[in-house]
């Protein structure tokens, strides 16, 4: 099937193709929050301090950003502004290669290690999402598309810096839940485990109040690291309403993924977002979401489960399983996540 970008770039397209509307009343497409409301802000370099109490202070942030909104921004996290610039610039580049250049990726399985593609799932999706993309396995064994010539050395030191800051994330996560702060690392085996890049592509559309980039959803995995370019579009369900995310410059956008809420029995729950497109510029993301490796089983730990004298929530699940009844169906809310509840 023909890429979003293509169909922008070969038509003059005055309104939306028929198959590309949704019905606001089933997105909820215009209803957000014209608040000011900001998301929390984690500055990782005082998670990286010597300081005891300044370091004590982060991990109770970190637990209210996990508890209270499961989406927190992250700034002084120490990977260049110009890596990540320069990461932005390779995935445009692969993008704007010829569709016959990027055609060796197209419709290949899900555990391929390189695939792209348009809207999320066009098998089973009933309108489809303004949107492309390209997703590389990249760890334990590292991937990258041989065009354009600088991908990979760029994406390769990128995700290596990404998952640095991931692990020490997930290690003030696991002691603001009064855990050893290797708990969770040593029991997902995150080093071994597996690192997702996945690149957003939502082109300029004629009509965005009746489009959308990516409905609203949860992601799999522990934590996601997004970036973006200067393009907005994401918002975040909280406390009823959307509320848009501006992030701060230079800045990632964390969210905790549905294992999260998985292994801490929900405590910290995996959060609804979207992504939103607009009629002016071409937005690009690019997000790295971390998990177990591919056949480990994620059930809930059972050290909060007696901690806390709760009952299970969720059954024991392989995390490679997880992905495939995910990526099988529909994109809608926090649906996968409903078939390991007990």
């Amino acid at each position: 099937m023909s890429s979003v970008k293509r169909l922008v770039e070969t038509s003059c397209l005055k309104s939306l193709p028929s198959n590309y509307v949704f019905n606001p009343q089933s997105v909820d497409l215009m209803a957000w929050d014209n608040e000011e409301e900001e998301i929390p802000v984690i500055d990782f370099s005082l998670l990286m301090s010597s300081d005891s109490h300044q370091r004590s202070k982060v991990i109770k942030d970190i637990g209210y950003a996990c508890r209270e909104w499961g989406f927190f921004m992250v700034i002084n996290h120490g990977v260049p502004k110009e890596l990540k610039e320069e990461m932005l610039g390779a995935c445009q580049s692969f993008f704007d290669l010829t569709e016959e250049a990027k055609l060796e990726y197209a419709g290949k399985s899900l555990f391929d290690p390189i695939r792209i593609g348009t809207s999320f799932n066009i098998t089973v999706d009933k309108q489809l999402f303004w949107r492309d993309y390209l997703k590389v396995h990249v760890h334990p064994h590292f991937h990258a598309p041989h065009k354009p010539a600088v991908f990979r050395e760029i994406s390769e030191e990128y995700c290596k810096r990404a998952r640095e800051v991931a692990q020490q994330l997930l290690k003030g996560i696991s002691e603001s839940l009064g855990l050893e702060a290797d708990f969770i690392n040593e029991k997902m085996e995150v080093g071994l485990g597996s690192q997702l890049l996945v690149v957003n592509l939502y082109p300029p559309c004629p009509q965005p109040a009746v489009a959308i980039g990516l409905p609203p959803h949860s992601d799999h995995g522990l934590l996601t690291l997004l970036m973006q370019n200067e393009q907005d579009g994401l918002q975040v369900l909280h406390k009823g309403k959307w509320v848009s995310i501006a992030p701060l410059p230079n800045s990632f956008i964390v969210n905790t993924g549905d294992h999260l809420e998985i292994l801490t029995n929900g405590k910290y729950k995996s959060v609804i977002h979207r992504a939103m497109v607009n009629k002016e510029a071409t937005r690009i993301s690019i997000g790295t979401a971390h998990g177990p490796p591919l056949d480990k089983i994620v059930s809930p730990a059972l050290e909060l489960v007696a901690e806390g004298g709760d009952r299970l929530a969720y059954r024991g699940i392989k995390y490679k399983e997880y992905l495939e009844v995910q990526q099988s169906n529909q994109l809608n809310g926090k649906t996968c996540l409903d078939y390991v509840r007990l």
